[in-house]
């Protein structure tokens, strides 16, 4: 019998360890769980070094920050960076990203079509009601594994609306940046990669002066008046930063109250 490897990603102990009793109870269900997204990230590191990856990963739509984070049941100290903040919808895009076989579900106690829509896009295979039957579960736990899609009926048209405006945003998003030239369209990813002026100037070769001045045709032409503003609209076009190359100076303050830094 082929045995389905599941994680449970959830920082609500209580809930964490009762849906891994119930999930184990199951003949062909392997289950582990993980109090924090670091520890889930740790466990999918540390079963692909053995072997034995995960095939389906259940995460909390509420995941967020711990008091004591770890693989449960055991509870180790915590690192620094283990206790930070860990939205669930990030986590599923990480793992999308970094561990395409893996299918993600998502966990909510309940409906929201945008968060649901969001989920979707970061490119989890499902959306469960925590209060939903253990068998509906693992037919969705299943049915992932066969590439389907698992919404509940009431959030389809929810979702639909969303992610058909979400779409609608990117594609006035993707007009506006086309509209930028091709020395401002690197400027751009520049600054989404978080490059301030005088890196920008360093990666371009150019001079401070006429950095800040393609700066500011940037959020002319884009319509907005901040460097977040441009950021978040070069994201949502599908625009990604430069490669790592540009070295420490990266991490220069590009905004200082919606305004570029000096």
């Amino acid at each position: 019998m082929a045995r389905i490897r599941v994680l449970v990603v959830d920082d609500h102990r209580i809930f964490a360890e009762s849906l891994a009793a119930a999930l184990a109870a199951e003949p062909d269900v392997d289950v582990s769980a993980a109090g924090s997204g670091p520890a889930a990230l740790r466990a999918l590191e540390r079963a692909a070094a053995e072997g034995r990856g995960y095939d389906v990963l259940l995460v909390d739509a509420e995941l967020g920050a711990l008091t004591g984070g770890g693989e449960l049941p055991a509870v180790p100290a915590p690192r620094q960076e283990e206790t930070a903040a860990v939205d669930g919808i990030a986590l599923v895009a990480g793992v999308r990203a970094a561990r395409p076989a893996v299918r993600s579900v998502v966990l909510a106690e309940k409906d929201d079509p945008r968060a649901a829509a969001r989920a979707l896009q970061a490119g989890a295979s499902g959306w469960v009601a925590k209060d939903c039957s253990l068998q509906r579960l693992l037919s969705v736990i299943r049915g992932v594994l066969r590439d389907e899609t698992h919404l509940p009926p009431a959030l389809l048209t929810g979702v639909l609306r969303e992610l058909t405006t979400a779409r609608k945003h990117r594609t006035e998003s993707e007009r506006l940046v086309e509209s930028l030239t091709p020395r401002e369209r690197e400027v751009l990813r520049c600054m989404v990669a978080g490059l301030g002026r005088k890196a920008v100037a360093e990666r371009l070769f150019l001079s401070p002066h006429t950095v800040r001045t393609h700066m500011q045709n940037v959020l002319g032409k884009l319509g907005v008046h901040s460097t977040l503003a441009a950021v978040a609209l070069a994201r949502r076009a599908g625009v990604g930063p430069v490669g790592p190359e540009a070295g420490p100076s990266g991490r220069d303050v590009v905004e200082r109250g919606g305004q570029l830094a000096q």
